[in-house]
């Protein structure tokens, strides 16, 4: 992995408002440039914000190929990888919650979201795809808020080779200190079981639906302990630096790396007694 230095953004994404949106990423983006980041997460959902009907209507086609077109070259202009989150709208069927990584070369990849929380199955489609992508010397994956609730997901990406896990979040309700108390019951064991950097940012705000976001970020180590973290009702930009050298001592020490030590086949399903 590369030393690194990233920013995890809590933003207020309002609802509808693509442009606004869009030059609020673009602008916070300049700034974690400008203050020596490599990467820079956005929240779930940060172009669109959080809607819950006929996201389909949103726009069209041709419309968030613009919206992604100006994602690559605020990344390309500000030499950073960018990971903001949208809706995908398709030629038929459900749109997808994804998230967008464009780097100073362009386009990287685009995530969607595999694990849809019990309030979004009626309105979106799962991805199908859990899948790595790669910068430089640094493999790092994306979870959507929910999915990080699923442990085989962190441990699929840490098998193909992730150093880092990013979770942009659009997670509801709560104060901030609530929803950081929440996420710490289960993202350091996404980190330590699995030996990786894990970086975790929530939208933040009121809207007029009634939902109210929680602003929390953190970026903990690959030994499950917090290296920066954020509470709070404003937006705001956490940075970390991330060493190589510290995932690399975890990653070589026999008692503390867990991951070469799995036998696998012990982890298929079998019924009572054993039986196949």
């Amino acid at each position: 992995m590369n030393d690194l230095k990233t920013a995890a953004v809590c933003m207020h994404a309002i609802p509808g408002d693509i442009a606004g949106n869009l030059d609020k990423i673009e602008s916070m983006t300049q700034e974690a440039s400008a203050n020596g980041a490599d990467f820079v997460c956005f929240p779930e959902l940060s172009v669109t914000g959080y809607i819950q009907t006929s996201p389909s209507r949103i726009y069209g086609l041709r419309e968030m190929e613009k919206i992604v077109d100006r994602l690559v070259r605020t990344a390309k202009k500000t030499e950073i990888v960018l990971i903001a989150g949208l809706i995908e709208v398709t030629d038929e069927g459900k749109p997808y919650i994804a998230q967008i990584i464009a780097g100073p070369d362009g386009l990287i990849g685009t995530y969607r979201k595999t694990h849809l929380g019990p309030t979004e199955t009626a309105i979106y489609c799962p991805g199908e795809k859990i899948e790595v992508f790669k910068v430089g010397k640094t493999t790092f994956g994306v979870q959507l808020c929910y999915e990080a609730h699923f442990p085989e997901i962190s441990t699929r990406m840490a098998l193909m080779g992730a150093d880092i896990v990013l979770i942009p979040h659009a997670s509801p309700r709560g104060a901030p200190e609530e929803k950081l108390k929440s996420w710490m019951r289960h993202l350091p064991a996404r980190a330590f079981d699995n030996g990786l950097y894990v970086i975790a940012c929530n939208q933040m705000g009121s809207f007029e639906d009634g939902l109210t976001f929680p602003g929390a970020a953190v970026v903990l180590g690959p030994d499950g302990r917090v290296l920066a973290q954020y509470v709070g009702m404003k937006e705001h930009i956490l940075y970390a630096e991330l060493k190589d050298e510290i995932l690399q001592d975890l990653r070589t020490h026999r008692m503390k790396y867990f991951l070469p030590e799995r036998r696998p086949w012990l982890y298929e399903k079998t019924s009572v007694n054993g039986d196949q």
